[in-house]
């Protein structure tokens, strides 16, 4: 009876040991790896040697130096210069916008005085500060008296200049731009104003007030035709620049009178 037990173990241990082996039959073993998986154990070690067996290889992507710096202040390149601009080195804003009160004090005295030599360097510039506070001014005087006009006078100025562009630049024999014809035309409107704000407290439909008008229109045209051709060097040809400009200054008269 005992050795019937124990054939009867000896029967069930090994199918159980049958059983295990066929359950993990995985093929993969601790032991003898790289020989089931083709591993050679020399490139295990991260520091292997090369082919040739002289020493261990360097990767060439690692730093060899260590970043001595600080951190998150890069140092700067030798090949760059440094800007040393400051603030008090920058140009003043209205000078960066094209607005020079002393040219336009100089403007504004040309035409005030007709007799007086004009500078055609600084009449060839291109400023328009003057001009359009000088057409503000005028709008605003009509206004004034009664007469809303503003578009009237952006609209004769504009086709005015365009005008008075286009005959300078046939009559003589260097350029202007329509940028200088209208800072001229614009500065010498002056006197216009001093006659629309006349017109708020005095009526101009009489004849004083005609030859006052006409004393306006000899005044702003001959100060135009005067920096007109001492600009373009078109000596003797004052009187046939000034007819034009009569004829412009005096539709801002009509509507200045009437």
């Amino acid at each position: 009876f005992t050795d019937i037990i124990d054939c009867c173990k000896y029967k069930i241990m090994g199918d159980f040991q049958n059983f295990e082996q066929d359950f993990y039959q995985s093929g993969y073993y601790t032991e003898g790896q790289e020989e089931i998986y083709g591993y050679d154990p020399t490139y295990l070690n991260p520091e292997y040697d090369d082919v040739d067996g002289n020493g261990p290889l360097q990767d060439e992507y690692t730093t060899q130096t260590p970043y001595t710096g600080q951190v998150f202040q890069p140092g700067a390149q030798p090949e760059q210069t440094e800007y040393t601009d400051s603030f008090e080195q920058e140009p003043p804003l209205l000078e960066e916008l094209g607005i020079n009160f002393d040219h336009i004090w100089q403007k504004t005295l040309t035409v005030l005085n007709p007799l007086k030599p004009a500078d055609g360097s600084i009449m060839k510039e291109t400023d328009l500060t003057g001009p359009i506070l000088f057409c503000i001014a005028l709008g605003a005087t009509l206004l004034m008296a009664g007469k809303a006009h503003f578009g009237y006078v952006y609209g004769i100025s504009a086709l005015g200049c365009v005008g008075m562009y286009m005959l300078l630049n046939l009559m003589s024999s260097y350029s202007i731009s329509c940028g200088s014809v209208a800072s001229v035309l614009g500065y010498c409107l002056l006197p216009m104003v001093v006659l629309s704000t006349v017109a708020v407290v005095y009526s101009l439909q009489g004849l004083l007030g005609t030859l006052l008008a006409l004393f306006v229109i000899g005044w702003c045209s001959l100060s135009a035709s005067k920096i007109f051709t001492s600009t373009l060097d078109m000596s003797g040809q004052q009187l046939l620049v000034a007819y034009p400009c009569a004829l412009l200054y005096g539709v801002f008269v009509l509507l200045t009178v009437f």
